[in-house]
């Protein structure tokens, strides 16, 4: 028998020699310690339902019984100093997913005026371009190839091709360096959820909402680096041929910053922390050995003693099945995981399929609705004549500032609306969604800097707490080995998304509002759809 996965495959053999030799070397030998590990696999008879966010029946059993023990395994060790420092580390893929789009925003006028494209709404273009590829290559590749090495070369792809961005001698150069390095932002998200996520015992996962702070103080970031090199070494007005280079460094320099600081967390990453596969992972490749080894190593860095065996895992499956460890078998799966049954397994049973689907037409909506807004609400507010002061440097970095700062606390609300009891994940998600798009409509009302910088505020506010919510809400939604698939699928939709709203920007009629009230639309149809998702993963692990 086969699972959906092809991960855990039918073969002939002894499955006890090496086995027994495995988990007596991890767990050092001895009855008493077996003792202790009965309690793994006790749990796992029909009558558990509600320690899983899935209920039973979703996925592949073999699957589901072997990651219910990995998960009261990971509970048994609690959280400590690996979670600790995977958090942080985890927090730069976090703080890079925004600090390069919103660097690409800031950069943008500096570089229109030095090399005066026709269109210079196609820099935005490349980028969501680069990011769509990326969620693609690095969500499903996780899936076949694992975590861990996806997860230290999305820093160190962007870090490179955003400093080689600031040698640019044209506009077409800067959008392929911006699709480049696009292209390792992308993958962030998809990959950090999944190993964080799969690294937490369910009584924490909330912190996973909470990781979306670094997200927060990325654009606070920013805004700070933009401050003074855009701010002071921009050029204010390109004439016929341009901005001279000489004149108009701040972007570059910028990029060089951004760039030497995502290539510091890169290092930090790589060098200055071990990273594990992730042991679902390993499970659902049939790495059973590999998957009780890199639990107790974690047991150990936490202080602590795991009684998980290999054996418990045995015990989940059918008589006649092992986990092949031949190499040529291991490649040959590999190959075979690239193909579209991961993704029928998440449309494999009416609920999880709805769920998958209405978690994508969510990412989708809000991929097309927050740029949507970004590109057309200067227009709306100049056609109403609005006056928003003297427009001086040190006012339009003031008041970004300000906006990037206010959504520090409200990613950190985010993280506690969460775990309420009956709000959970679904209230908080919804509500900050709709609360998104009726600021946003409330921010065309602004005829002045001041009303325009609070309904922005607020704007930032509740849109901080609808992406910390939606970017842990996502990934509990799957199970390990379709988890990199199933986000990115979600993230696909919000770049294809996110695609449509330059090119919208370039070729609509600017002088309507219609794309604004859109937007506003958008949003609340989001936190609607949230309301009709099946599952709630409040108190409840991720299989």
């Amino acid at each position: 028998m086969v699972d959906n996965n092809g991960a855990i495959t039918a073969a002939s053999g002894n499955s006890d020699g090496d086995d027994k030799k495995v988990g007596a070397g991890v767990n050092g030998g001895g009855e008493n310690e077996r003792d202790n590990t009965s309690s793994l696999s006790s749990g796992s008879g029909s009558g558990e339902s509600d320690d899983a966010i899935l209920p039973r029946g979703q996925v592949d059993p073999v699957y589901e019984e072997k990651a219910r023990i990995l998960n009261r395994a990971i509970q048994e060790i609690g959280i400590g100093p690996y979670q600790y420092l995977l958090f942080l580390v985890v927090g730069f893929g976090w703080a890079s997913d925004n600090l390069w789009p919103v660097a690409t925003s800031l950069i943008l006028p500096p570089i229109a005026l030095e090399f005066l494209p026709s269109r210079p709404a196609y820099l935005t273009l490349a980028q969501n371009i680069g990011l769509l590829a990326g969620a693609i290559f690095w969500g499903f590749g996780c899936d076949v190839f694992g975590r861990k090495w996806a997860f230290n070369l999305t820093l160190g792809i962007t870090a490179v091709f955003g400093m080689c961005a600031a040698s640019s001698p044209n506009f077409a150069a800067i959008g392929v360096f911006a699709s480049l390095w696009s292209f390792g932002v992308g993958g962030n998200l998809p990959v950090d959820s999944a190993i964080f996520l799969e690294f937490l015992p369910g009584s924490h996962q909330w912190l996973l909402t909470v990781l979306s702070v670094d997200w927060a103080v990325a654009q606070v970031l920013a805004t700070l680096v933009a401050w003074p090199l855009l701010g002071g070494m921009t050029c204010q007005e390109g004439g016929n041929g341009g901005c001279e280079r000489g004149e108009n460094m701040g972007w570059r320099w910028f990029l060089i910053a951004l760039g030497g600081l995502t290539l510091l967390m890169f290092g930090l990453r790589f060098a200055a922390f071990k990273i594990f596969e992730s042991p679902k992972f390993l499970m659902g490749q049939g790495r059973d050995e590999e998957a009780v080894r890199v639990v107790h190593e974690v047991a150990r860095r936490n202080g602590r003693d795991s009684g998980l065996t290999v054996e418990d895992l045995r015990r989940a499956e059918p008589e006649g099945y092992v986990a092949s460890t031949d190499v040529k078998v291991a490649v040959k799966r590999r190959l075979e995981n690239v193909k579209m049954e991961r993704v029928r397994v998440l449309f494999s049973t009416r609920k999880l399929a709805w769920s998958t689907g209405l978690i994508m037409a969510i990412w989708a909506f809000i991929g097309l609705g927050y740029p949507l807004y970004n590109a057309f609400l200067p227009y709306i507010q100049a056609t109403r004549g609005a006056d928003f002061g003297d427009g001086s440097t040190y006012l339009t970095y003031r008041n970004s500032l300000i906006i990037a700062a206010v959504g520090i606390p409200g990613a950190l609300l985010g993280g506690y609306l969460v775990e309420l009891p009956r709000f959970g994940r679904k209230g908080t998600l919804s509500l900050s969604t709709v609360l998104t798009g009726v600021f946003l409509y409330c921010s065309t009302t602004a005829l002045d800097s001041q009303s325009l910088l609070g309904w922005n505020c607020a704007f930032n506010f509740t849109s901080n707490v609808m992406y910390a919510v939606l970017y842990s809400f996502t990934p509990e939604l799957f199970p390990t080995p379709q988890r990199g698939t199933g986000n990115a699928l979600t993230a696909t939709c919000n770049r294809i998304f996110g695609i449509m709203a330059p090119i919208v920007a370039m070729f609509a009629d600017l002088r309507t509002a219609a794309p604004v009230y859109t937007s506003g639309a958008l949003f609340i149809t989001a936190g609607v759809l949230v309301l009709l998702l099946p599952f709630e993963s409040r108190g409840k692990a991720a299989l």
